[in-house]
């Protein structure tokens, strides 16, 4: 199993960026169709499906960490 995060959607292709750093593109018809920018995808036995427990505690993080960033 493998799991990417989509990093942009430019056009018909989606970029994604691998656990391990590097970077795939992807035709968009062969990913589930509400992907957007930062979602977590899983591959597994030839199929994708969107991760979206995974997302949201990403989200959560990112969240976090811009809040303590930029404090009033």
């Amino acid at each position: 199993m493998k799991r990417f995060t989509v990093d942009r959607i430019e056009g018909d292709k989606a970029i994604l960026e691998c656990e391990n750093g590097t970077t795939a593109v992807f035709d968009r018809s062969a990913l589930p169709k509400s992907i957007k920018e930062g979602d977590v995808l899983r591959f597994d036995n030839g199929s994708c499906y969107l991760n979206a427990a995974e997302t949201e505690q990403r989200r959560k993080k990112i969240q976090k960490l811009m809040s303590s960033l930029f404090e009033d």
